[in-house]
């Protein structure tokens, strides 16, 4: 290899479901960079060839999500990939994306809190791996029963935290309907060592007795809006209506009798 060549220092995996971008430094001056993925069992894979870049998507070369993987960036002259020479490069630390990944944030679809029940309904994170059919391939039907979710959930304008678990994508809790509620979300993975623990959703609020705006809730809000179209329809007819008559009436009431 070139000694005159820097090579690539601080090279670090960041992966949130199962998308997975290797970043080093420093950024490069007459030079290139390229890396190469190497797993256990699996062929080399090249990515993100004479690159000017400090980080490289690898997603797609690391399908084998519990194959343990090593990065080589290596530095490179313009030409020098064609050379018999071996070029310079730095390794990176192993990265399984298994036990590594980070579990991103639930999206939380539907809440409701009707008497002394909160009812949650949430969707698992996405991956970048898609299905034959196209559709992509979702956290849970990569971890199966390595996933379940937690929820946590407190009183409104308190701080005392009480918690829920579940392998499904609902929850039901028991609380006091006199009070609000508010949740979040957050994935775990118990098999873990380290990462157990997701991201966590956006923090939502109840208001006892009323749920928030779904497909029912829609529905209402267009029966509402219906209803009150369709009065103000009639008070602008009957107004019309009243206006003409009055019009009608008044000629009448200036005409001179007869015989004076």
């Amino acid at each position: 290899g070139n000694p005159e060549l820097p090579t690539a220092v601080n090279i670090t995996w960041s992966s949130i479901n199962f998308k997975t971008i290797l970043k080093w430094q420093p950024k490069p001056s007459g030079y290139f960079y390229a890396v190469e993925i190497h797993g256990q069992t699996s062929d080399t894979k090249k990515k993100c060839i004479m690159t000017t870049e400090t980080e490289c998507d690898v997603t797609d070369a690391l399908r084998n999500v519990k194959e343990t993987y090593t990065a080589h960036v290596l530095s490179i002259k313009s030409l020098e990939m064609d050379n018999f020479e071996e070029p310079l490069f730095a390794s990176s630390e192993k990265f399984t994306p298994y036990n590594q990944t980070i579990i991103g944030k639930p999206e939380i679809q539907y809440h409701t809190q009707k008497g002394s029940k909160l009812n949650v309904v949430f969707r698992d994170p996405l991956t970048p791996y898609m299905f034959p059919n196209g559709s992509f391939r979702s956290v849970r039907d990569i971890f199966k029963h390595d996933l379940e979710y937690k929820l946590y959930y407190w009183k409104d304008q308190s701080s005392g935290k009480k918690d829920a678990t579940t392998n499904s994508h609902t929850f039901e809790i028991s609380v006091d309907n006199k009070n609000n509620y508010c949740f979040y979300i957050q994935g775990i993975i118990p098999s873990r060592r380290e990462n157990r623990n997701g991201q966590e959703s956006v923090v939502l609020c109840t208001t006892a007795g009323r749920t928030t705006l779904d497909e029912y809730g829609a529905e209402v809000f267009i029966i509402i809006a219906v209803v009150a179209i369709a009065v103000i329809t009639l008070a602008i007819v009957l107004a019309v209506i009243l206006c003409k008559r009055k019009k009608a009436k008044t000629p009448r009431e200036r005409e001179p009798l007869n015989g004076v």
